[in-house]
């Protein structure tokens, strides 16, 4: 291993010890809170990064690049045929305490994986990351106006989602005699 081989390592793992923190939480928002896929993205993600990685030193910066690469591995984990299939479990999840904030968290995260990848990506990047529109536009390499469209129609579709999750059932109609 010669000298440059073994700093670009180091720059890589200060890197990695330093931002893996906010990809992963990055990446469990992007996946719906599937803590398991945040880990695989985060993973996939940090693996093309350190290919890339003195590239990306010339271009953008790494936490840039990295936060590209993510919101691409996402989109493209959703497109895998067998990401499509049913999945099977030998054990039941266990089951949370029922308390008002855990099941709204719960009815959010399944509200977001409702909604197609891109969609989802936009409005997370915006609305609960805080990147203005011209940063989200970068990352998921499309216009602006993409940008506005996708997160408006995400927006409608988890209110139309969380509305309906939200509103009781009506009670059951007893004929009148």
């Amino acid at each position: 291993m010669d000298g440059s081989t073994g700093a670009r390592d180091e720059e890589f793992r200060a890197f990695v010890v330093a931002r893996r923190p906010a990809l992963l939480r990055m990446a469990t928002l992007l996946s719906a809170g599937d803590q398991h896929l945040a880990e695989d993205l985060v993973q996939t993600a940090l693996t093309r990064l350190y290919v890339a990685w003195r590239r990306v030193e010339r271009d953008q910066g790494p936490e840039a690049y990295a936060r590209r690469i993510l919101v691409n591995a996402v989109v493209d984990e959703r497109r895998r045929a067998w990401r499509r299939s049913e999945t099977s479990r030998a054990d039941l999840p266990e089951v949370a305490a029922a308390t008002g904030a855990v099941e709204d968290r719960d009815a959010v995260r399944t509200a977001l994986a409702a909604i197609g990848p891109r969609m989802r990506a936009a409005v997370v990047l915006r609305h609960w990351l805080g990147y203005d529109v011209a940063e989200c536009a970068a990352l998921l390499g499309c216009s602006e106006g993409t940008v506005k469209s996708q997160t408006a129609r995400g927006l409608d579709r988890l209110r139309e989602l969380l509305s309906d999750e939200l509103t009781p059932a009506p009670a059951p109609s007893v004929p009148r005699r």
